[in-house]
């Protein structure tokens, strides 16, 4: 994106601007772009609302930003709270804040180690981290490579290699363990490899399948291997 040429937009305290193109946009306050973005490098530290899409290199939120539109960014990095209210787009989403899309996403890599929903279909090649995460639709990684801590759900996951474990060792987690029910709820996981913990599923299907402690699932369905943890319920397996 070639934007050197452009000027900077920088909002300090209470302040509103127009959108349009520029180098560097940064809400350090209380500010509001009224329309389209498209620049180098977002960066919100305060309390940010753009009405409209964001184009851009990066796109920084350590404070609490709202998004009127869609995200389409080479890098997005969520630190505090971001509220998406149409698409996300990126190669790279790291998420250590939360993060709400209410469409869908569609990354290269997601990487999170907080707090992501997604109201449609969440698209990544590698998707992995220790997370809580809510999506309405599919999700559809070649890797996905999970530690959950809390309620997880998907309304179906698909990949080749799928790993859900539970996440261990957390100083949060176990002081939290009465309260928070930590497991991942889906109608089903298809995928080549697939190995789960404390997942409640309708459907497994895949060509190795390792159902570990603290599952629940109705059918498995595999063509290769097979195996259940002691502290599992499988309700039906059969090998295709």
């Amino acid at each position: 994106m070639e934007l050197k040429n452009r000027g900077d937009l920088i909002i300090n305290g209470i302040g509103a601007s127009n959108g349009g193109k520029f180098q560097l946009v940064t809400l350090n306050g209380r500010g509001t772009v009224n329309s389209n973005l498209e620049c180098s490098d977002f960066e919100c530290n305060g309390s940010g609302t753009v009405k409209g899409d964001v184009l851009a290199n990066t796109a920084k939120v350590s404070g609490n930003a709202s998004f009127k539109g869609t995200i389409d960014s080479e890098q997005v990095t969520v630190e505090g709270t971001a509220k998406i209210e149409k698409n996300l787009y990126s190669k790279h989403l790291q998420v250590s804040g939360k993060a709400s899309v209410g469409g869908k996403v569609k990354c290269e890599e997601i990487n999170l180690h907080g707090i992501l929903a997604v109201g449609e279909d969440c698209e990544a090649e590698i998707f992995t981290g220790k997370c809580r995460f809510t999506i309405g639709g599919l999700l559809n990684a070649d890797q996905v490579d999970i530690e959950i801590y809390g309620e997880c759900k998907a309304k179906e996951i698909g990949g080749q290699s799928i790993t859900v474990k539970q996440q261990k060792g957390s100083f949060i987690g176990t002081l939290f363990k009465p309260f928070l029910k930590t497991q991942l709820e889906t109608d089903l996981v298809e995928g080549d490899i697939i190995e789960l913990e404390n997942t409640i599923a309708k459907v497994v299907r895949g060509n190795q399948v390792k159902i570990g402690a603290n599952c629940h699932i109705g059918v498995v369905e595999y063509t290769e291997e097979f195996s259940q943890d002691k502290n599992a319920v499988v309700g039906e397996s059969k090998k295709a």
